[in-house]
């Protein structure tokens, strides 16, 4: 395994875009999954992607919109294998279909977390708090739902999304839907962005011996239509990305040779960060040590997996 502190030593950070990051590798023979990769940075993720030669498949709610960001990116890339298939991760439904359909084998998984802070409690078919439901229990059943294919992969790397906003709060397990604390935007985003990193961390523990490997990372403060609702366009613009800047950490994770065999860390700024003992003022920076527990992510892995159905081999749900 490489030692991620070496990725340092490169000439890579927080100006890095994705094009920059994966300059010079080709990716030809590998197959990628970008959840949301048809808007903001899941566009620039893909483009990349696919301009090293990735095969790629865009999961998508708006398929038609989709599609028409996918044929732009052919064209752009010369990359004719770029597809688009129907994945709404708010929908267990949707994620179950998405999987039974897919026949690929892959060796790359690239996941984007969409993620909003929600005014008001707003529930899930599971019973669940939506930003929970949506930026976390979705990726979980969609990447234990492709882990077989993962497994044959053998060198396959899972990337999970996350955020600065996860040193706002570590999982709330007595009440993580807030069906007793009064709800707060900030703290539910919090609780599902920390969840994020503790996915990979759980990957990294229960499925080494498949070959797999997975890091979670932080995109940064880019001017996205996303960004409006998450606040990063409250961030001063000099500690703004673009969204080619954006994409840089997810196609380092996903493609580069750099990282290759790096496993259960998380990465800002095409760096791995610095593990904080408390939530720094001023500009975020770092991991919370909660994000990063073995126990916490075991935890978080049987509370998903009785959620979505998977602990005794379920087809349905399971409410909590």
């Amino acid at each position: 395994m490489k030692d991620p502190s070496n990725v340092s030593t490169y000439s890579i950070g927080f100006s890095s875009t994705a094009s920059e990051v994966l300059s010079g590798i080709d990716l030809t023979g590998k197959t990628m999954i970008v959840a949301g990769g048809a808007s903001g940075i899941g566009i620039e993720t893909v483009k990349s992607l696919a301009g090293a030669g990735a095969s790629v498949t865009i999961g998508a709610r708006r398929v038609g919109a989709a599609e028409e960001v996918a044929e732009a990116l052919r064209r752009k890339t010369g990359n004719e294998k770029i597809d688009v298939r129907p994945l709404d991760l708010s929908d267990l439904r949707s994620v179950r279909t998405f999987v039974a359909n897919w026949t690929n084998r892959y060796t790359r998984s690239s996941t984007m977390r969409a993620s909003w802070r929600c005014p008001s409690w707003s529930g899930h078919p599971e019973g669940c708090e939506i930003q929970f439901a949506t930026n976390f229990l979705g990726h979980f059943a969609l990447t234990l739902g492709v882990h077989p294919h993962l497994a044959r992969a053998q060198g396959a790397r899972v990337m999970s999304v996350s955020s600065t906003g996860s040193l706002f709060g570590p999982l709330f397990w007595d009440d993580p839907h807030f069906r007793f604390m009064p709800y707060d935007p900030l703290l539910a985003y919090a609780q599902s962005k920390t969840a994020c990193i503790l996915l990979s961390i759980g990957i990294k523990d229960r499925w080494v011996s498949d070959g797999i490997v997975s890091n979670a990372l932080n995109p940064g403060a880019i001017a996205t239509n996303l960004q409006r609702h998450t606040g990063g366009l409250r961030t001063p613009e000099h500690l703004r990305k673009t969204p080619e800047q954006g994409a840089s950490t997810s196609v380092l994770l996903a493609g580069s040779p750099l990282v290759e065999g790096v496993n259960g860390r998380y990465f800002d700024h095409c760096q791995e960060a610095p593990l904080v003992a408390q939530r720094p003022e001023g500009k975020l920076e770092g991991v919370a040590p909660y994000a990063l527990d073995s126990a916490n992510a075991h935890r978080l892995w049987g509370m998903a997996a009785d959620i979505v159905g998977e602990r005794a081999g379920s087809t349905g749900p399971r409410h909590t």
